[in-house]
């Protein structure tokens, strides 16, 4: 069954890679990586379909969860932990499980992504809702442990998707919404973190990133959710509110330090200069879209 996956074959063009110079390599690396944008690209109608899902747990109070193995698992966990300090949310709005848990992350535990019951049990330790989007992410599309959380999933009426590197993967019976983005064979036989690894890792990226953005939590292309946590992004904070208003950087920092470090409501009282708590309210009323809350601001008032 491994043998027939596109995932598991050999590539042609690196069957003399070890005789290979260090800049050949790197010439046909670097070329078999231009396929992964275009076969991501043929997928972007199914891409579209589970953010719109997503979108839907999320407003009904639910959760986005990956669910995945070996490097599969590490990325799900990956982007689930960039979204608090990109996108100022709650640790446990985008959970990324991963065979074997958290020390998984760094050493393989052998074995693990081998049992149905584990991906199950893992979902259950969440305690897994009928309103939360469970993603199973496998290169191989065949792996038992997303396999079984899927069926869990799904048994208990929450929605499923799925991203497999191998066209009819068997992870694709399992779930609502298929993606299959085939990358075909890597540069090195089977080293799923190459090629395969860079395409569930730019899915993921739309996943979430778009998701985020649907939640309102980016104005015009700026992340003004943004949780500042260093010197560094706190300057950044800090152009955010230039970009938008025609203020000086004392001001931009006053503005931000009475927001209590909150871009989006900063350039909010900017623009209103209403004070942190109704702009605040104003904000939530408006589900914290700023756009949208600058129009019921501007109607409210007749400004």
């Amino acid at each position: 069954m491994l043998e027939k996956l596109n995932t598991e074959s050999r590539n042609i063009k690196s069957m003399k890679l070890d005789e290979l110079s260090i800049f050949e390599i790197l010439q046909l690396m670097n070329e078999e990586d231009q396929n992964v944008p275009k076969a991501v690209a043929r997928e972007l109608n199914q891409i579209e379909k589970v953010i719109k899902e997503t979108v839907k747990c999320l407003k009904n109070n639910g959760r986005l969860i990956y669910l995945g193995a070996g490097t599969s698992g590490r990325l799900g966990v990956l982007d689930a932990a960039e979204c608090p300090p990109t996108f100022g949310v709650d640790s446990s709005l985008v959970v990324g499980l991963i065979a074997g848990g958290e020390k998984a992350f760094i050493n393989a535990v052998e074995g693990a992504e081998d049992s149905v019951d584990f991906g199950m049990a893992d979902l259950e330790n969440i305690q897994l809702q009928k309103n939360d989007m469970v993603i199973g992410i496998a290169a191989s599309g065949r792996t038992p442990y997303v396999i079984g959380g899927l069926k869990y999933a799904r048994s208990i009426g929450a929605s499923t998707a799925s991203i497999s590197c191998n066209k009819n993967s068997i992870i694709s019976q399992y779930s609502d919404i298929v993606i299959e983005v085939d990358t075909k064979a890597e540069v090195l036989t089977g080293s799923t973190r190459l090629k395969a690894g860079t395409a569930q890792k730019n899915i993921l990226n739309m996943i979430s990133t778009v998701s985020m953005i649907c939640m309102g939590k980016a104005y015009s292309n700026l992340m003004v959710d943004m949780v500042a946590t260093n010197y560094k992004l706190e300057k950044r904070s800090i152009r955010m509110i230039l970009e938008v208003l025609d203020i000086t950087e004392e001001e931009a920092s006053l503005l931000l330090k009475e927001s209590n470090g909150n871009v989006k409501t900063a350039i909010f009282m900017g623009m209103t200069s209403l004070d942190k708590e109704a702009s605040v309210t104003l904000l939530e009323q408006a589900n914290g879209k700023l756009k949208v809350a600058l129009d019921n601001y501007h109607k409210a008032y007749n400004k």
